[in-house]
């Protein structure tokens, strides 16, 4: 399926579920929304924390159209949104044209599902694929550089990885900057402030079975934990897993060697 028809059928109402694993070949990107006077913020923000939050293309205030996706609509491409007032998760949404206002700046984040399909090409198996699920998600003791108002948590994603293959996924993942890039952690999660593994802050639990290790990467879920920590007046996110699709491939950002 193309980008745009998969936006069509989204904004008609038509698929409304996580998108890992779909459109396979083009970038997917995480989804921030904030209003003009938190929008330097957030940029600074970003520019100091470019693990977690690697910007890929920003709207300006009150636009709707990405420059990566001709045609699109901010507002209803994506099949789930959340809003947050005050640190608090007030509404899920499947269309923000009832609450859009002109002051509205979106920011789109690089996602880890581009680095996916390059590992699945280099025959790095994925569970949470496998299985249909949307990857594991989980807030951790490590802290974003703050700028502004936002600061707080950073939030991880976790694909349990063969023992023999953990030095490919990490050489494959650091060939993609710009979509999270190498993990930021390896091994116990505990490490890391994760004292259940199996009970995600976002996603699904896949399973880390015997002869395969714990790989953790910077998430594009970590503004929402900002979101939450800093109590931001006003943000507006994609729900984990359901991002917004464009038409760039993932080859477009393949570090060059």
């Amino acid at each position: 399926m193309h980008p745009k028809e998969l936006r069509e059928k989204v904004r008609n109402g038509e698929f409304n579920g996580h998108t890992s694993g779909m459109c396979s070949d083009y970038v997917q990107a995480n989804l921030v929304i904030v209003p003009q006077k938190y929008a330097f913020d957030f940029l600074l923000f970003a520019i100091r924390n470019p693990k977690s939050c690697p910007i890929i293309d920003v709207i300006e205030a009150g636009e709707i159209e990405s420059a990566l996706a001709p045609g699109s609509d901010i507002r209803r491409d994506i099949p789930q949104y959340y809003v947050y007032e005050n640190g608090h998760l007030k509404e899920k949404l499947r269309d923000l044209s009832p609450i859009w206002k002109d002051d509205f700046v979106s920011f789109l984040i690089g996602c880890s599902f581009t680095f996916e399909n390059q590992l699945l090409k280099e025959n790095v198996s994925l569970k949470h694929i496998e299985q249909n699920k949307n990857v594991a998600m989980y807030i951790t003791n490590m802290k974003t550089k703050q700028a502004g108002p936002f600061s707080g948590p950073v939030v991880v994603s976790m694909r349990p990885i063969k023992n023999e293959l953990v030095q490919k996924a990490i050489d494959v993942t650091a060939q993609f900057p710009n979509m999270h890039g190498a993990p930021v952690h390896v091994g116990s999660p505990a490490d890391i402030g994760i004292q259940e593994v199996s009970k995600p802050d976002f996603g699904e639990y896949v399973e880390v079975d015997e002869g395969e290790t714990p790989v953790f990467w910077a998430c594009g879920v970590t503004p929402q934990s900002v979101a939450i920590h800093s109590k931001i007046p006003y943000v507006i996110t994609h729900a984990p897993g359901h991002m917004f699709v464009t038409d760039l491939k993932n080859d477009d950002f393949l570090k060059q060697q």
